[in-house]
Formats: structure tokens, C-alpha cells, sequence
């Protein structure tokens, strides 16, 4: 009965609120993962004597705190993009994707993986004396969380939030388009986010929290709702291109059968 009622009801809502409910449960979907993989203990890998050195770098504090993470990767970006949005009179456009499917595969491949951080041994041992049993006698919640060193979450939050907003900006801007190569600031700009992200992991490197590997996702995410940068609509997602704009960019592709030729759009004859 319920079922029905609420087919019923998706029925009757117009096709652009089904695909607004749809990215809405996407994120849910993704967010709830990702808080369950939060809290997952990571596999628990052996460690050989002659590795120890890898994981007997000294505890510090960190640089970037995670409130501050969450601040730069998202809060700074998202403000960014929901400007441009009003002052373009563009749709806002999605983000959150980006960090929720960032945030699962991060998680993910920590939880697999269980690679301990490069202060792990005094995380283990924190008086620096191994017992003869092996086992840790520090705490917990540190011992577990110093199992997932690989990939970086704020280096990989940081690219995917700063990442997407460069792919983003560089779009909006036509950094690679012909009209926008002769303006230095404009790629400057484009650039100013990646730098940022970049600063950011290599704090993460210098706090002995994680080892040199990381993973990028903001490009694969950024190309499911924009065009590549070479293109002529690269500033506009797909969702607001019309089929003429689409022909506008494939207009110097020739049919392959001259008897198809009537069934081209005008835009495109008159290109041929």
C-alpha cells in the first residue's frame, strides 16, 4: 500500500524534482556510508621488525585542525560556487557529490588497506617499550584511528573541495578557450585552489600523519556535471545545455551517409 502511494506520488512530481530528489538521495546514500566507515576498524596488518623506522616518526599536533578541513574543503568552495551561481544566475550546482564520493572511497580503500600512520608506533607504545606479548597498551581510539594512514582524508577532502572549485573556476573563466589564454590572472585564479590543497597535504606530510601517496577524484566528479575545459560551453553544466548548443559544438563533424544531410540541424548546415 505504501509502495504504491509513493509511486503514485513520484508520478506526479514533475521531472525536474524527481531528478532533485534523486542527487538528494545520492548524497544521503553517500554520507551515511561514509559515517559508517568513519567508525569501522581498519584491517589490522603485520608489521615486520624491519619496517618499524617507517612508523616511529615523533607525535605532533596537527597543522590543520579537522574543523578547518571541513571549512577549507567545503564551506570555502561551496561559497565560492553559490556566489558565481547568483551573480551568473546559474543553477547551483553539486559539490557535495564530489566530497560525499570522495569521503566513501577514502574511507573504503582505509578500512581495506590498514596502513598505519608514521607515528604509529607511539600511538602502539607510548612509553616506547615493546611488551613481550606485542600487543598495544596505548589508546584505543588512537591505535585504530593510526590505521588508517592511507589514502590521506584531508589531503584527498582538500584536492576534491579545492580541486573541483580550480576545474570549476577555470570553466567559468574559459582559461583554456581562446578568448581567455591572453589573461594570466584568469589562470592564476583557477590556480590559487589547487595551490591551496596542495599546501595543505604537504602539512599532513610534515605532521607525520601520512606517507607521500594520495588520490584525486574531483575531475572524474566535476566531468559528471560539466563539459572538458576545451570546450566552447565548458562554464555551463550539462543540464543547462540545450540540443542546439550541443550541435554548436559538433558542428564540424560531416555526416557519414550525404543522404542524411536533410536531417541536420540549420545551425549545422551552415557550417558545411
Amino acid at each position: 500500500m505504501f509502495e504504491k502511494m509513493a509511486g503514485k506520488l513520484v508520478g506526479k512530481l514533475p521531472k525536474g524534482s524527481c531528478n532533485l530528489l534523486a542527487e538528494i538521495g545520492a548524497r544521503v546514500v553517500l554520507f551515511s556510508v561514509f559515517m559508517a566507515l568513519e567508525h569501522t576498524p581498519a584491517f589490522v596488518r603485520v608489521i615486520h621488525d624491519e619496517e618499524m623506522w617507517l612508523y616511529k616518526n615523533p607525535k605532533s599536533e596537527e597543522t590543520i585542525s579537522v574543523e578547518m578541513l571541513f571549512v577549507i574543503s567545503s564551506v570555502v568552495p561551496f561559497a565560492v560556487i553559490i556566489i558565481l551561481a547568483i551573480l551568473r544566475k546559474d543553477n547551483i550546482d553539486a559539490l557535495t557529490l564530489t566530497l560525499g564520493l570522495n569521503g566513501v572511497i577514502t574511507n573504503m580503500i582505509k578500512v581495506l588497506v590498514g596502513r598505519p600512520r608514521p607515528d604509529y608506533f607511539w600511538r602502539c607504545y607510548p612509553n616506547g617499550a615493546i611488551p613481550l606479548s606485542l600487543k598495544c597498551d596505548g589508546n584505543p581510539d588512537e591505535i585504530i584511528e593510526g590505521r588508517k594512514s592511507f589514502p590521506s582524508g584531508h589531503s584527498s577532502f582538500t584536492f576534491s573541495g579545492l580541486g573541483f572549485l580550480s576545474l570549476y573556476l577555470a570553466g567559468k573563466l574559459h582559461c583554456f578557450q581562446t578568448q581567455g589564454r591572453s589573461q594570466g590572472w584568469k589562470l592564476c585564479a583557477a590556480l590559487a585552489p589547487v595551490a591551496c590543497a596542495l599546501a595543505l597535504a604537504l602539512t599532513r606530510y610534515s605532521d607525520y600523519r601520512h606517507h607521500w601517496q594520495g588520490l584525486l577524484f574531483s575531475y572524474v566528479c566535476y566531468r559528471q556535471y560539466y563539459p572538458a575545459l576545451n570546450r566552447p560551453h565548458c562554464h555551463m553544466p550539462y543540464c543547462a545545455i540545450t540540443p542546439a548548443k550541443q550541435i554548436e559544438e559538433h558542428d564540424h563533424l560531416l555526416p557519414m551517409n550525404f543522404g542524411e544531410v536533410k536531417a541536420i540541424h540549420p545551425i549545422t548546415l551552415k557550417s558545411l
